[in-house]
């Protein structure tokens, strides 16, 4: 996929968020996040599913990124990633003809796989879907559920990156796994800039925001360190 395709859909991913207000922008009473951080910008992925014809262009543009980022013939199965990730896998096992299965957060039963719910094979190939990336350290907790269950997993994929964190590619990387994503913060804030959604003085301390999440949270009262439940 050439650069050029990629930001296309980087930024109609971006236009169906902003259309459907799954995006929040709120500078004077900032959002605490569940890792304790403290941001002016929210993001609710879940909402897609209420919105049909949005949805299947994401699923759709999905399977493009997906189709031209990984061998997606090798792949046997597509596990999202409890909860919201289960919507998204359903769609895309659909999309691609592939079977699905999830992934719980927490173990159930006992033994190999407690965390796999579906029938996986030993050694299958499996695609790890998401919503979202933060970080990258829940997507790590998801893979190492499946790959503790037999199967072999080198690729995520998620509709929304944050694209904001240093650690993200040490996290993923150190894992030997690969984010395909649709669109992040900096494709979201480009849009909704030129759409001129809100003030300039808003989207000035949005950028502040992106360029050093750390910072901006402990400036306005968010905890000193993310927690370790990162998505």
């Amino acid at each position: 996929m050439t650069p050029e395709a990629k930001k296309k859909i980087a930024a109609r991913s971006a236009e169906h968020l902003l259309d459907i207000e799954a995006v929040h922008f709120n500078t004077d009473k900032p959002f605490t996040l569940t890792s304790g951080w403290v941001s002016p910008v929210y993001i609710d992925c879940r909402k897609v599913i209420s919105f049909l014809e949005p949805r299947r262009d994401i699923i759709r543009m999905a399977c493009e990124v997906l189709s031209a980022g990984c061998d997606i013939q090798a792949l046997d199965y597509i596990a999202g990633g409890e909860t919201a990730g289960i919507a998204y896998a359903a769609w895309i096992s659909e999309a691609l003809g592939k079977p699905m299965l999830y992934v719980r957060k927490k173990p159930k039963g006992f033994g190999r796989g407690a965390q796999i719910e579906g029938d996986m094979k030993e050694g299958a190939r499996v695609l790890l879907v998401e919503d979202l990336t933060t970080d990258g350290a829940s997507k790590v907790s998801f893979a190492n559920a499946l790959r503790e269950g037999g199967a072999v997993v080198t690729d995520v994929f998620s509709v929304f990156f944050y694209g904001i964190y240093k650690e993200s590619p040490r996290i993923l990387g150190e894992a030997g796994l690969t984010l395909h994503a649709l669109t992040t913060w900096a494709d979201v804030l480009e849009a909704a800039r030129r759409r001129r959604l809100f003030p300039e003085t808003v989207f000035a301390e949005v950028k502040k925001f992106l360029a050093d999440p750390a910072l901006w949270s402990r400036a306005h009262g968010g905890i000193e360190e993310r927690s370790k439940a990162s998505s």
